[in-house]
């Protein structure tokens, strides 16, 4: 029978420790993408020594085009190093031009990065488009004295350098899964809390007024932008990538969870800005008032429950229940008090609506 070593034991230290670094490295994905790009620089460094001239005078431009294909996915490190590429040719044929039609002095350099600058905004050349201004001068100054080796040169030791990269990314590819889980689990806390916010201002007689609402109003902004901006890595990163497969579940998993809190996070804000601005202490026409705040409370508590709760875009069929419960509750007394007191009560009618797209974003059906 084999002894079961506890936790605290100082046996288990190296194992706790191991298991830690392992979770870093997963929270952090810019650490993987600074290995590979070192990798792939020192091996494009030796390879360019090792070509022919007039490449081997020039090794220092096979590591740039490693790192452009390594500071991103799979797929995107090939559509950036071509782009990289198409750049630096523009550039390169900017540069012969002026040189061909120009003496160098400060007027050519000038218009060269002018129109280097102009090519940089075309489309097809994308985030890599800046190559064009930085090839066009390299080769202007640099290469005045080997027009034709240092282009086939810095042309040629990019694209090996690329080729490096894209090799080092399809070994090891990156899949930021574990970073994009914190990401939209922050923005479900995020939300969660903005929504306890709302029902903490409810949860009381009188409306609050319009400061005592900015003391409740949360800035969620910059948690949604990360989480989309992850997501979206996590998705293009699965893009050829043979990692993928493997944790498939897992990215779709993601994916739901990330349409879900996406569509959440609108509906909140929606919330939040219509709660605060109706349903003041400083307005006679009130958003819900005192027959009607209670209610929205309760439903957005639920609400708050059902989206600290989901996972993989999905909610617990009981909560979702009780939010269904609570939004029924308040539709009807939206309608009751429409009629009874003569009033549009369209701000609640619009809360009633906005809590069903949200419940229904986290239900499966």
């Amino acid at each position: 029978m084999t002894a079961t070593i506890p936790s605290d034991h100082p046996a288990s230290r190296p194992r706790r420790l191991a298991a830690e670094a392992v979770r870093q490295w997963r929270l952090h994905p810019r650490w993987g993408m600074a290995l590979r790009g070192a990798v792939a620089a020192g091996l494009a460094w030796l390879l360019g020594i090792a070509l022919p001239q007039p490449f081997s005078d020039y090794p220092y431009y096979a590591p740039l085009g490693a790192v452009v294909a390594t500071t991103s996915t799979v797929a995107r490190s090939v559509r950036d190093s071509l782009q990289a590429v198409g750049a630096i040719l523009v550039g390169v044929v900017i540069a012969r031009a002026a040189d061909f039609l120009l003496a160098p002095s400060a007027v050519s350099i000038a218009i060269v990065v002018a129109l280097a600058t102009l090519a940089a905004g075309w489309v097809a050349l994308g985030e890599m488009g800046s190559w064009a201004v930085t090839s066009a001068l390299f080769v202007l100054i640099v290469g005045d004295g080997d027009k034709l080796g240092y282009m086939g040169a810095y042309a040629g030791l990019v694209v090996v350098g690329a080729l490096v990269g894209i090799l080092i990314n399809l070994m090891f590819p990156p899949l930021p899964l574990v970073a994009t889980d914190v990401a939209l689990d922050r923005l479900k806390n995020a939300l969660g809390d903005q929504l306890d916010h709302l029902v903490d201002g409810l949860d009381r007689d009188v409306a609050p007024t319009h400061e005592e609402w900015d003391e409740r109003r949360l800035l969620l902004g910059p948690v949604v932008d990360r989480s989309r901006r992850s997501a979206e890595q996590a998705r293009e990163a699965a893009r050829a990538n043979r990692r993928a497969r493997r944790y498939a579940d897992a990215t779709r998993s993601q994916r739901e969870q990330s349409e879900a809190l996406s569509t959440t996070s609108t509906v909140v804000t929606d919330l939040t800005r219509l709660i605060t601005s109706w349903e003041t202490k400083d307005r006679d026409d009130l958003a819900f008032g005192e027959p009607l705040r209670p209610l929205a409370r309760d439903a957005l508590w639920e609400l708050a429950q059902v989206v600290r709760s989901s996972t993989g875009g999905r909610a617990d069929a009981d909560g979702l229940e009780r939010l269904d419960e609570r939004i029924e509750r308040l539709r009807r007394a939206v309608r009751d008090a429409r009629s009874t007191l003569e009033e549009d009560f369209f701000v609640a009618g619009a809360t009633v609506l906005a809590l069903r797209r949200a419940a229904e974003a986290f239900d499966p059906a």
